[in-house]
């Protein structure tokens, strides 16, 4: 994985499905999704594993084209410019998760934050105006956004993957995987993570066992001046890594993405009102701490 995006690099990842009968086959699957590297990695009957590759790439394939910005015809490029869309399961798990982040956070994650993206994009400054998760309305069948308004879901949908991806590995029997979209979901364990700085470089590790990681790093990529994670409010990135533990994918993706623009003790707040595990910065300075 470039060290370049979300940086969190497997170094060690085993996956086994014991008690199956057959010749045994292990599979590593690379490619592209969501912007950046990711991989399966799965051990198994031969028969099956190609068989379950197969359906587990289709799967990725299918929420990558449901929450990417870049096919002008894919369905949240549609709502941004329509203003108003099918609320799909995907869509409405992912707004859900944004939905209590945004709140524990106290705003401070906002998917709305595409509207501040693309005036810097576009040379029109930091406006503000289109920013507001709350303005965003769902019902049972759609969700509709208020004037002005767009929506990204680059600081969750990865994570969201990760965990879909686990869940029906889980459901086929498999008793230990790593799922690596870009952030990591585990099943079983353990499996040591290296985190990766872009600026200081490898600076520690930590161990998964049924758990997820999820890694954020601000000046990853440079927009209109500014660190690719934008504030809501207008604020600048405080944190150069931030990498949190949890039991959900999604949920560490949203509240790292978030925990790059605020202070530690409001990091701190958050991660109990989350029930998160653990949580680790990276200051400007390249030092890190966990809380």
């Amino acid at each position: 994985m470039s060290l370049t995006r979300r940086r969190f690099m497997a170094l060690l990842a085993r996956i086994a499905m014991p008690g199956a009968a057959g010749a045994v086959s292990r599979e590593v699957w690379r490619g592209r999704a969501f912007g950046g590297d990711v991989s399966l990695d799965l051990t198994g009957p031969r028969d099956r594993v190609a068989r379950d590759l197969v359906r587990l790439t289709a799967r990725m394939r299918e929420i990558e084209a449901r929450f990417t910005l870049y096919e002008v015809d894919g369905p949240l490029a549609r709502l941004n410019r329509i203003g108003k869309g099918p609320l799909h399961g995907d869509l409405r798990r992912v707004m859900e998760v944004s939905r209590r982040v945004h709140v524990v956070t106290n705003g401070v994650f906002d998917p709305t934050v595409q509207s501040l993206w693309r005036a810097l994009a576009e040379g029109r400054g930091a406006d503000l105006s289109g920013v507001g998760l709350d303005r965003v309305r769902m019902t049972d069948t759609e969700v509709t956004l208020a004037d002005g308004q767009a929506l990204t879901f680059n600081g969750i949908a990865q994570g969201y993957a990760a965990d879909a991806l686990r869940a029906m590995l889980s459901g086929w029997g498999y008793a230990t995987a790593l799922v690596d979209m870009g952030e990591q979901a585990a099943l079983g364990g353990p499996f040591r993570l290296g985190l990766v700085d872009p600026a200081a470089g490898r600076i520690g590790q930590v161990t998964l066992t049924g758990q997820a990681a999820a890694t954020s790093s601000p000046a990853a990529m440079i927009i209109g001046g500014r660190a690719h994670i934008l504030h809501p409010k207008g604020g600048r990135a405080i944190w150069s890594t931030v990498t949190v533990i949890a039991a959900s994918a999604t949920l560490a993706d949203a509240a790292s993405t978030a925990f790059c623009l605020m202070e530690r003790d409001a990091i701190r707040q958050a991660k109990v009102a989350l029930g998160l595990s653990d949580v680790l910065l990276v200051d400007k300075d390249g030092d890190l701490s966990r809380l």
